[in-house]
């Protein structure tokens, strides 16, 4: 069956559509066209999004009128009706051929490729070649305000404005007014099997009834206008043999029974229907006027304010029995509420029963993160339950939170259909998403609800749920997924060296907030709740309380290593006598990332480091950094001190602070913050940000903008855009100073007993050894042992074993690929070139 439709919700994986007489249905992402299902197919196939793939929200926006075929139509196990719909050209214009096209038809049309002068479009015509002009195109562009250019799969309305060759060619237009003045002739030739929604027809009345009338048009054709597709301005003035302006609204392809609208918003092709008012969905109406009673489909009201409404049979009273149609003569007077709006109908739909005027929610947008609420089990199954808050509306329980404790069989304790009291965890309405938690420590809680990161403030207690306990500490989540770090140091008055064994995942705890970095969606928190200190930490305080900002960034130190902590280094420094304690986090240690880690597990206890550099002195703390890039910038002022002093130009040496989906946080000496967006990150094509930066890693940044207003800074990490000019010597530069730390390691190796760390030392890149296969792993790589590798794991991936034969006691020649001193690990080759060289 063919319908006009009208967009009413964009999502990422299919288009919510509005259909005449109140139904809605849906079109899947892949009923686009053919050219869009290419691109999602090359997307899956690649693992990455081709140059030209465009969102549905790219694309599409609600109020936008769009031709579909029905291509399934089901009940839902909640009874509701569930209407599958195509607007792929190909399905939608099935019933045109090349002979039946004639200049003025308005049909629909998708882009299937962007070429020099103009657009190639799918008219799903099989032999004919369809293109519409850049000209033609121009003032549909700019009034959509969607970029310069269309977008392939985007669907449009077209008019013929030049047939060739039989039909085999056609040119084609979107201008906004050749669209609007179209009018379907009978000179176009149309016949029932190609006959289109959307069209716009002179037609004549042949018959008025109460519930609709009758029409001809185009000739020889009957259609039948319904009392909701009527104009209401005239409704009651329709008389026969009168000659009308309408559009089609739907094609039955077996009863071939036409359905048209005379509303005026349909009667110019490309319209848009009239929206509900913003605040109106989910209004109670104390008094709504009965205009009409249909007895097989239900009643016309008229609203407070003057717009009319319309409810079903079975929303006019609780059931049956209690129906009473004295109540429903025109005049008569209800309360009701509008539990939804019909695009196509431009006509608000009401309910007169009690519990839905009563009812808390109507919509996912009556819902808010926080709130405590009522629903019926579903189902039950391993992520977690199915819980049914009210009609249309589903939530999930994670299994994690079906209680206070994990449980092992929660069937025992749940059955479908019981009442369950849950608390909203998160909501999003764009993306029909309902989070709940079934823990009673949370429905109960009566602390703050925690929902973003801008409402953590220091010092404010409450409730969250352990995602993660690792050596590192606790991760705790709370509301719409904001979530923070309780460090080893926070867990408890005592020291705890297993967490993973004192806290499990789902359990409640009471936290407080320590710190909170809105902009970087970072949060510390903390298990001691008492804000009193331990004689330790009021000696700390006071000690750098009393001392008063002493060290400029930029300037060298030497200093001692006091303690290793799991983050870095403290440290004392040797130009005050060792009376100032400084902090080395593990990240500054290096400009490689991993170098930083080897340095932090080779240093020891009283070890002095020379030329580190301070990089931030508040008189409570001296944070150095001993990174080498970082060091030559400050010195030889390539930084900027202040905001105002940053240039769009700009090439400056920093750090990733942190790792985002949307891009890099990348930070400067003297407290400089910056942003390198996913676009500009790379020259290859990000698809997730993590793969190409690290925390820490030093980088070299060009400044794109900056925004006054705001303090805002944009960067580029392309590598291509951030070359000083000689990028030579700047990569042999880089690479000497990673020998450089390279050697210190082996001398920091060298000096523990002999034995692993000697062996590390002795083995390098290119080294040839002899070596005993010990075993030959499942996926093909194999295990090594021998006298010079002694306490260290050796492997071969199946790749570098070449054709050689491999058998465990075999001895073989190898070549040292890689040496990780970090986890004592060896990769080596058996490959002859490699050996041979």
């Amino acid at each position: 069956m063919l319908l006009l439709g009208c967009i009413k919700e964009v999502s990422d994986y299919e288009l919510v559509i509005s259909l005449p007489n109140g139904l809605s249905g849906f079109v899947p992402v892949t009923q686009i066209s053919d050219a869009y299902s290419k691109l999602l197919s090359m997307q899956v196939a690649q693992g990455e999004l081709p140059e030209d793939l465009n969102s549905l929200s790219d694309m599409y926006s609600p109020g936008t009128l769009v031709r579909c075929i029905v291509t399934s139509a089901e009940k839902s196990d909640d009874g509701r009706r569930s209407i599958k719909l195509s607007i792929d050209p190909k399905k939608v214009n099935k019933g045109l051929n090349a002979s039946a096209l004639a200049t003025g038809m308005l049909l629909s049309g998708s882009v299937s490729s962007v070429e020099d002068h103009g657009y190639l479009i799918d008219i799903g015509v099989i032999g004919t070649h369809a293109f519409l002009p850049h000209e033609k195109a121009k003032s549909y562009i700019k009034a959509i305000k969607r970029g310069t250019d269309l977008k392939i799969g985007q669907n449009l309305n077209c008019v013929i404005t030049e047939v060739k060759n039989e039909g085999r060619v056609v040119r084609l237009s979107i201008d906004r007014s050749e669209v609007a003045a179209s009018l379907a002739t009978e000179r176009q030739n149309w016949a029932l099997s190609n006959l289109l929604p959307g069209l716009v027809v002179k037609a004549r009345v042949q018959k008025v009834a109460p519930v609709g009338m009758k029409l001809t048009f185009l000739s020889y054709f009957t259609g039948i206008v319904d009392f909701m597709h009527m104009d209401p301005e005239k409704s009651m003035n329709y008389s026969p043999d009168q000659v009308v302006k309408a559009c089609i609204l739907s094609v039955h392809p077996s009863s071939k029974t036409v359905r048209l609208t005379l509303r005026p918003a349909f009667l110019h092709p490309g319209g848009s229907p009239n929206q509900l008012s913003s605040g109106r969905m989910g209004a109670v109406v104390e008094e709504s006027t009965v205009k009409a009673f249909y007895k097989q489909f239900g009643a016309l009201f008229e609203l407070d304010d003057g717009t009319l409404a319309f409810a079903r049979l079975k929303h006019l009273s609780k059931n049956r029995k209690s129906f009473k149609l004295e109540a429903f003569k025109a005049g008569c007077k209800h309360k009701c509420r509008i539990i939804d709006y019909s695009l196509m109908d431009e006509m608000c739909v009401v309910s007169l029963k009690y519990e839905v005027i009563q009812a808390r929610f109507l919509q996912y947008q009556d819902i808010h993160t926080g709130d405590v609420v009522q629903g019926k089990m579903l189902s039950l199954k391993p992520i977690g339950m199915q819980v049914k808050v009210a009609d249309g509306i589903k939530g999930l329980v994670p299994s994690i939170h079906l209680a206070d404790v994990v449980l092992k069989q929660p069937e025992k304790k749940y059955n479908i259909g019981d009442e369950v009291r849950c608390r909203v965890l998160e909501c999003n309405p764009a993306g029909k998403k309902l989070i709940l938690t079934l823990k009673k420590s949370l429905i109960q809680s009566k602390l703050p609800v925690l929902s973003n990161y801008e409402d953590a403030k220091p010092g404010l207690i409450t409730h969250g749920f352990v995602v993660c306990a690792r050596e590192f500490g606790c991760i705790v989540k709370f509301y719409n997924d904001v979530k923070g770090l309780v460090p080893t140091n926070e867990l408890s008055s005592e020291p705890i060296s297993c967490p993973d064994k004192v806290f499990y995942e789902g359990q409640v705890v009471k936290v407080m907030v320590l710190k909170c970095e809105p902009q970087q969606e970072r949060l510390l928190l903390s298990f001691r709740l008492s804000s009193k200190s331990g004689p330790e930490d009021k000696r700390e305080c006071t000690s750098k309380e009393k001392r008063e900002v002493k060290y400029q960034i930029g300037q060298i130190v030497d200093v001692k290593v006091l303690k290793k902590k799991d983050n870095g280094l403290e440290v004392a420094v040797l130009e005050d006598e060792g009376n100032v304690v400084a902090w080395i986090p593990t990240l500054h240690l290096s400009d490689f990332v991993d170098t930083s880690k080897l340095l932090w597990h080779c240093l020891q206890e009283g070890d002095v480091l020379p030329r580190v550099m301070c990089l931030s002195d508040k008189g409570e703390h001296v944070i150095l950094s001993r990174k080498s890039a970082v060091i030559s910038a400050v010195q030889e002022e390539q930084v900027v001190r202040s905001f105002f002093e940053i240039q769009p130009g700009m090439l400056l040496t920093g750090y990733v602070r942190n790792v985002m989906p949307f891009g890099v946080f990348v930070e400067f000496p003297f407290g400089v913050t910056g942003l390198a967006p996913k676009m500009s990150m790379s020259d290859k094509f990000v698809t997730d940000t993590k793969d190409h930066f690290v925390v820490g890693q030093t980088v070299i940044a060009k400044v794109m903008s900056i925004d006054e207003e705001k303090q805002r800074v944009l960067l580029n990490l392309k590598v291509s855009e951030c070359s000083s000019g000689d990028s030579a010597a700047e990569s042999f530069a880089l690479l000497n100073q990673y020998f450089k730390e390279l050697k210190e390691i082996k001398d920091l190796l060298r000096r523990e007993e002999p034995g692993v760390a000697q062996s590390l030392c002795e083995l390098v890149p290119g080294k040839e050894l002899q070596l005993v296969v010990q075993d030959v792993r499942e996926d093909g790589s194999a295990l090594f042992s021998g006298s010079c590798v002694t306490g260290l794991t050796v492997t071969a991936t199946r790749y570098h074993l070449g054709d050689k034969n491999i058998v465990p006691g075999k001895k073989m020649k190898a070549l040292v690929l890689h040496v990780d001193a970090l986890t004592s690990k060896v990769y080596v080759s058996l490959r002859e070139e490699l050996l041979k060289q």
